[in-house]
């Protein structure tokens, strides 16, 4: 009985059979057999609270061409279990293993090898989705017929509900993704940088544009949004909601105050660096210096909840990549903010760096 797979990433591969895929109303069947239309990545870690959920939402929109690829990043809770059950139950599960927590960055990663749609997209395994929202991604995509798509979503704190759009006027347009990542001083589509907010054709993937920077334990999406957006031909907006964001999960690292947080440095010195070398940095930079000194203010500006090391660490090592940007668009960037930030930072700027100190 086809239809399901089992990879262990860092072990073997072997298959097993399952139940043959269950019809749902969420679209038509593939026109060939075995063909994948829609690869869906979902990397788990130590989620078993929520993992339950975003399967049930999964299973909500199987399709016959649709596979999804759970990737266990080395969870140590009841993670492992509920993914089990998913292997039996949900039908074109893919199930990947890691033996080392490699954080969401490597996991992706994975999932995208693994991957054999002609359409990728994420999820996160904390989330949850609407039922029938991929058939409908799938169709914006095509016939928009570009390189990529993003989509709005609900982000989830507590009962609170907030509908978060993708920062383009423009709906249902086909246009060059560079177009969309000035000015620098609005939020900008760069700026919603949420990979699951959307699907990307497997174009991208052969061209090395959808891969993530192996290892960033925070940060991930902002290089890959801002190489998306650099180097992909096409793109468009589309008003299409059905990701439930969830907010405020205790295991998550945005909520943790601990060394891995400072991985946005690195994540933003390689969109500096690799926006430095493009064609346009004249016009780039100030947008990509910009947000990285958002980005430094922002935590600068919750020291609070890091344990005090890692606060030390920050304002070091924040002070020695401010003095690594370009010192003229820093100025030009500076000179912009609101006078709060705009200080905090120069005072950052004159602070003497410890000896040592690196990102």
């Amino acid at each position: 009985m086809p239809g399901k797979r089992w990879v262990h990433y860092s072990a073997t591969r072997r298959s097993l059979p399952i139940k043959p895929p269950v019809k749902t109303n969420a679209g038509p069947p593939p026109t060939v057999k075995g063909v994948v239309k829609l690869s869906v990545i979902v990397p788990f870690y130590n989620v078993q609270q929520y993992a339950s959920d975003t399967l049930k939402s999964l299973r909500a929109n199987a399709r016959e061409d649709f596979e999804f690829i759970l990737v266990d990043d080395c969870s140590r809770d009841e993670t492992p279990d509920i993914l089990a059950r998913a292997e039996r139950e949900l039908p074109g599960a893919v199930v990947v293993r890691h033996e080392k927590n490699g954080g969401l960055a490597t996991a992706r990663n994975t999932g995208i090898d693994t991957a054999r749609g002609e359409y990728l997209t994420f999820l996160d395994g904390d989330d949850w989705l609407a039922p029938g929202y991929f058939a409908r991604l799938v169709a914006a995509i095509e016939e928009l017929g570009c390189d990529f798509v993003r989509t709005d979503h609900v982000q989830c704190t507590g009962r609170a509900r907030a509908v978060h759009r993708v920062p383009h006027g423009r709906r249902g347009v086909v246009m060059n993704p560079r177009d969309a990542i000035l000015p620098a001083d609005r939020s900008t589509s760069v700026d919603y940088a949420y990979a699951w907010a959307g699907a990307y054709h497997r174009r991208l993937v052969d061209r090395g544009l959808l891969h993530f920077t192996d290892g960033l334990r925070t940060a991930e999406d902002r290089p890959w949004i801002w190489k998306l957006h650099r180097e992909a031909e096409s793109f468009a907006a589309v008003s299409l909601m059905g990701v439930y964001y969830r907010r405020g999960v205790a295991s998550s690292l945005t909520q943790i105050g601990d060394v891995r947080q400072l991985d946005f440095i690195r994540a933003f010195d390689q969109i500096v660096a690799e926006t430095a070398g493009d064609q346009d940095a004249d016009k780039l930079l100030p947008k990509a210096v910009r947000t990285y000194c958002a980005i430094i203010s922002h935590h600068l500006g919750s020291v609070e909840r890091f344990e005090p090391p890692v606060a030390r660490k920050l304002k070091s090592m924040s002070a020695v990549a401010l003095r690594r940007m370009p010192q003229d668009v820093l100025d030009d960037a500076l000179d912009s903010m609101d006078i709060e930030r705009a200080s905090r930072l120069r005072r950052l700027r004159r602070r003497p760096a410890p000896a040592g100190v690196a990102a």
